[in-house]
């Protein structure tokens, strides 16, 4: 490897800048997945009535795809010579997530997970546009993530506009 290409490279002393950077939104990309995590669990465990098994199932197997992205962030966060958040550093900031008093209310279980994936995908897109020529594994790993985001936000598009069809 030259010198110049080694320069280049993320892991290099002349990229410390980019690559705290790329850590700062990596570690924010961990804290939005545990977050939805602790939320999709007591979203798909609260609901009541035959109308919400089809989301409580749906958030269920969502839970797992999104422990693995924040697994999938912490590995990275590490690999750049970051280091992962512990809980004392978590402050929860998804209010559109949090169940409903009403276990009926699907609707509002559905917005918030709407709400979470835009936001998720917002944040995601952000993170591919930085590290851009700058960091390559870190935007293949945000590509397939934000493809699964994406897939997560559809899903519930369609439940929600089944659920506004419905009297």
């Amino acid at each position: 490897m030259t010198g110049s290409s080694r320069s280049r490279d993320i892991l290099s002393e002349a990229q410390t800048s980019a690559r705290e950077q790329i850590v700062g939104l990596l570690t924010t990309a961990y804290w939005m997945e545990i977050e939805t995590v602790m939320s999709y669990i007591a979203n798909s465990t609260n609901p009541d009535g035959v109308r919400a098994q089809e989301v409580v199932k749906s958030l269920a197997v969502d839970v797992a795809e999104e422990l693995r992205h924040a697994q999938l962030f912490a590995k990275r966060i590490k690999e750049l010579y970051g280091t992962v958040p512990g809980s004392r550093e978590f402050a929860a900031t998804q209010e559109a997530l949090q169940p409903p008093a009403d276990s009926l209310d699907l609707v509002h279980v559905i917005r918030g997970v709407i709400e979470a994936e835009r936001g998720a995908i917002e944040h995601y897109t952000s993170i591919i546009e930085v590290t851009d020529g700058v960091d390559p594994v870190t935007q293949d790993m945000l590509t397939t993530i934000l493809a699964d985001e994406q897939n997560h936000l559809r899903t519930f598009e369609g439940f929600l506009r089944e659920f506004e069809r419905q009297p």
